[in-house]
């Protein structure tokens, strides 16, 4: 099992980004659906825990077929799912509770997350509890501004080393940007990653964790430059505007009969509890290095603009 904890500051509060995930997740989905692809979500109801107290609770079915890399679609079924299950304690979350992800052709293969959210510059240590874990971890700072996402994914209208907030007048972000900005916040993630395979373990533990963390960067970067989209919503017009998104991307995708999910399966050893899922942003087509050449492809200086929701705003002009 490979375990790190990547820690992503963003210039924004945690309350305000308990609006902002909601809104990016949504949005983001929308715009990675297709016809029979895409996050189909079946529940996203509260929930009330003992210990954690109010929270919501989300199952979604990713569908993902053609958008899996060719080296991966290689070797998985033609037409195939995953299936996570979220509860939202903000600024506490679990993906999975006490049960990992795990693949049903794969069943060696895991991936358990645990987030927390606290307004600092991602300096408090130890915050998952160190005796919960099994040996050291590595610790990885992800800076939204000046690390590198793969180019495909890129849009310029997104780079936070360009992008001006009008409502909130933050950014662009400069070099040093994050001893200096104020207001900030941290998403601490610890990720384990388990593939149980004698002689593969070690590579594909490290490429799902490099997949991980480009997940992780275009989700807060898409976060910070949508703000004044969501800056100034309630929770409960963030919800409506869930709601919404959801019908629409659910219709998008319509309905298609899997062959194969992910099961739940019981706890990997070390286990850790994990955040509400962040977008989920289609797998990089670059295989890893025991499967294919390793590529070096220069970052793509300008982009599309960002896609709009035109299903959404067409319903909202009609009301």
């Amino acid at each position: 099992m490979l375990i790190k904890e990547y820690r992503i500051c963003m210039p924004l509060t945690t309350e305000e980004y308990r609006v902002g995930q909601l809104y990016t997740i949504s949005k983001h989905s929308h715009q990675e659906s297709e016809k029979g692809e895409g996050v189909e979500v079946v529940k996203n109801e509260p929930h009330e825990d003992p210990v954690h107290g109010p929270g919501q609770f989300t199952e979604k079915r990713v569908h993902l077929s053609s958008k899996l890399p060719s080296w991966a679609r290689a070797v998985t079924p033609r037409i195939f799912y995953i299936t996570e299950k979220a509860w939202n304690y903000y600024p506490y979350t679990i993906t999975a509770d006490a049960r990992s992800l795990q693949c049903s052709f794969l069943p060696k293969f895991s991936i358990y997350i645990e987030t927390k959210y606290e307004d600092n510059c991602g300096d408090s240590e130890n915050i998952f509890r160190s005796d919960k874990i099994l040996g050291d971890h590595e610790v990885s700072f992800l800076d939204i501004a000046f690390d590198e996402i793969p180019e495909r994914y890129y849009r310029s209208l997104e780079d936070p080393r360009f992008f001006s907030s009008a409502k909130t007048g933050r950014g662009p972000l400069r070099e040093g940007w994050r001893q200096h900005t104020k207001p900030i916040m941290c998403s601490y993630k610890l990720v384990s990653v388990k593939f149980e395979v004698w002689g593969l373990q070690t590579r594909v533990e490290q490429f799902v964790h490099k997949v991980i963390r480009d997940i992780l960067l275009i989700g807060h970067r898409q976060a910070f430059a949508w703000v004044d989209e969501w800056c100034g919503m309630t929770m409960e017009e963030v919800r409506r505007y869930e709601r919404e998104t959801q019908e629409a991307t659910n219709e998008l995708i319509g309905l298609v009969a899997p062959t194969i999910l992910v099961s739940e399966v019981g706890q990997p050893t070390a286990t850790h509890s994990a955040p509400a899922s962040a977008p989920s942003t289609p797998l990089s087509d670059e295989p890893p290095d025991f499967l294919a050449p390793p590529k070096t492809r220069p970052r793509k200086k300008s982009a599309p603009e960002t896609l709009t929701l035109p299903a959404l705003q067409e319903r909202a002009g009609a009301e």
